[in-house]
């Protein structure tokens, strides 16, 4: 009996509401025919993220499922998952909200359900050149990850990664290039604690991500 074919056409994106996730959301859409995302609930620091996630996806038309990960919170404390932490860098140079096996259960769970919707495509918005510190957003990891995934249940699956290699300067440019730079500017949510679009301005993924874009639009204006 031979196997059922992957649908070349169908992509899966590991979806959270922000940045990155929503600009390759937009990337998946131009290249694929067929898009739907998926999103982990795993106890995050606030359940915003999961309500901008829904959301986008129904503004976008896009089919959205949510995934149950709550176990996550209950294998190493880290201030992602543990409301009362202070966000900072740990001694070994990792910042305390890596939160250590998380992408790959995501992947391995973004590719049961690529399995289970004929998707071949599974695309992730990690970045080796912003990344933090957190060593499974390195390309090497995704490669291998490609490879388990496939080896595992015997299908042909490409893991996408369009932001590995652009900083925060050239995912802004992605967006604009994609006509959805204002769209990602006020709908995402990338802040550590929880404030849609601009963010408090405060915390390390809202330094990040403001540095970028006003590196990006300074750039821009010279033109």
């Amino acid at each position: 009996m031979t196997q059922q074919t992957l649908n070349n056409d169908k992509a899966i994106v590991v979806f959270s509401g922000g940045q990155d996730s929503t600009t390759c959301l937009f990337w998946a859409k131009k290249h694929f025919s067929e898009v739907e995302l998926v999103t982990f609930q795993y106890g995050q620091r606030h359940d915003t993220e999961i309500k901008v996630a829904q959301q986008i996806a129904e503004e976008q038309n896009v089919k959205h499922h949510l995934l149950d990960m709550s176990l996550l919170s209950q294998l190493t404390p880290n201030a992602l998952t543990q409301h009362d932490m202070d966000i900072e860098e740990t001694e070994d140079g990792v910042p305390n909200t890596f939160v250590p096996a998380r992408n790959l259960l995501f992947l391995s769970f973004a590719g049961a359900l690529a399995y289970q919707t004929n998707a071949k495509h599974i695309i992730t918005g990690v970045c080796e050149t912003d990344f933090s510190g957190y060593p499974d957003c390195r390309d090497s990891f995704i490669k291998s990850m490609n490879v388990t995934l496939s080896l595992s249940m015997d299908k042909d699956f490409v893991i996408h990664t369009p932001l590995m290699w652009l900083d925060k300067k050239a995912t802004w440019a992605l967006s604009d290039d994609l006509g959805v730079l204002d769209y990602i500017r006020t709908k995402t949510l990338t802040c550590y604690n929880g404030i849609i679009g601009e963010g408090c301005g405060k915390c390390p993924a809202c330094h990040l991500r403001a540095r970028g874009l006003n590196a990006y639009l300074e750039e821009k204006g010279a033109r």
